[in-house]
């Protein structure tokens, strides 16, 4: 248990950090600030500040996000009048910290009960200095300064120009779409890792590799190497044909042709008769012949990753067109079963389902639901038809309605795990 509990921690934590990773290094090459980079959910347990983002992890592995300047993600800065805070200044009595937060004390801070604050356009703040109401002072505030939230987490501030929908509608795009990307091509790497680290890629050929002991195939006189061109009549130029015309014949006598040293020869064999899914098929005893050179793993690689991205979109078409139930779905508690049986299977087992996981999570990231990459890179491509941006108000309540029903679809499919799973 520990070790799927560590392999779960590990397997969430690179999915997220790497679709995460996405959307943080597109948004700084648009020119987005992120304000906090975090890994988990729920109260922070380890921060720390550089060049202008603060990275956070977090109690909870179950997620994380990248919280952009501006974006429907991001906390609004808005210091309702009356609140009570205090100020670091600058040599030049230019504010560079304001702390909102009763968990965090200043050094050498200055008192101030706000009035009225612009930490968006004009950057300033006033209020009362130590609570004297005689004389209101207001105070510039630096284009960089940062805010220390209720929470304890200290961020920068987010003007205007260095907001999400400053950016130009093909930079918010490339931002939206980055976390799935990376989801693909951690998958695909992944996967062509698994190539260099299997003995041999199979390369559906129909040439002979290794040969059973005291099978049909040994007793017949077949070897290593040899291509086996026809059984009886029907041609088998790949593994995939070969094996059919092999499994046609449980008991049944059959010649199979044979190129060997360039000479072709003819071989009679009976396959024996083993049951596969509840029916007979023959077996001879051979196996495919594995390639290791260079070109074979890469494809490899690239094979899987087309195979598992085209099966998990026919599912999704299923669902669509023949409609869904839970149990097609699965959250945190599903993905921990599937870590168990991942890790029984060793480190392979686990890389492989870390690859599949990316996969499946790029995908349903790119599903056009308000709330998910994929709703949010509708509402870009609407903005570009319009050819002007949706309105601020709009597009919140069709996100805030998407996080919803999300939330509301997690629930039901984390507690459907839980029956499916534990009882």
């Amino acid at each position: 248990m520990i070790i799927t509990i560590i392999a779960f921690i590990i397997v969430f934590g690179v999915l997220v950090l790497v679709h995460e990773f996405g959307h943080y290094y597109f948004a700084k090459r648009s020119g987005i600030l992120v304000r906090e980079f975090s890994i988990g959910m729920g109260p922070k347990v380890w921060w720390h500040r550089k060049n202008g983002t603060t990275y956070t992890i977090r109690i909870l592995p179950l997620g994380g996000y990248v919280r952009m300047a501006g974006s429907q993600d991001d906390d609004d800065d808005t210091l309702k009048p009356g609140t009570p805070v205090s100020l670091q200044l600058d040599d030049n009595q230019n504010v560079d910290t304001i702390n909102a937060s009763s968990k965090t004390t200043l050094f050498s801070g200055l008192p101030l009960q706000v009035a009225d604050s612009d930490l968006v356009d004009d950057l300033y703040i006033e209020g009362y200095v130590n609570g004297d109401e005689s004389e209101l002072k207001r105070y510039q505030v630096n284009h960089d300064a940062s805010i220390i939230e209720s929470d304890g987490t200290q961020v920068r501030i987010a003007p205007r120009d260095v907001q999400f929908q400053s950016a130009s509608l093909p930079q918010r795009m490339m931002t939206n779409f980055a976390g799935p990307m990376n989801n693909f091509i951690l998958a695909l790497v992944v996967f062509i890792g698994l190539g260099f680290v299997l003995p041999g890629i199979p390369n559906n050929s129909n040439v002979v590799g290794e040969i059973a002991q005291n099978s049909v195939a040994k007793k017949a006189g077949l070897k290593t190497g040899d291509e086996i061109i026809k059984v009886d009549q029907v041609k088998t130029d790949n593994w995939e044909k070969l094996g059919d015309q092999i499994a046609s014949h449980p008991n049944e006598k059959m010649t199979v042709t044979i190129e060997r040293d360039n000479k072709q020869q003819k071989i009679t064999m009976t396959p024996k008769a083993v049951k596969q899914n509840g029916k007979k098929v023959g077996q001879i005893g051979i196996q495919e012949e594995l390639s290791t050179n260079f070109k074979a793993r890469i494809n490899y690689g690239w094979t899987r990753f087309l195979t598992v991205f085209t099966l998990i979109f026919s599912v999704l078409g299923h669902m669509i067109t023949h409609g869904f139930n839970l149990n097609d779905f699965g959250g945190p508690v599903a993905i921990y079963a599937g870590t168990s049986q991942a890790t029984s299977l060793g480190v392979t087992g686990v890389l492989n389902f870390l690859a599949v996981l990316s996969i499946n999570l790029g995908i349903v990231n790119l599903l056009p639901i308000p709330a998910l990459d994929g709703g949010k890179l509708l509402l870009n491509i609407i903005e570009g038809i319009r050819r002007k941006p949706i309105p601020e108000q709009t597009e919140g309540i069709v996100t805030l309605i998407g996080f919803g029903l999300m939330m509301l679809l997690m629930i039901l499919v984390t507690w459907n795990d839980i029956q499916r799973y534990f009882f």
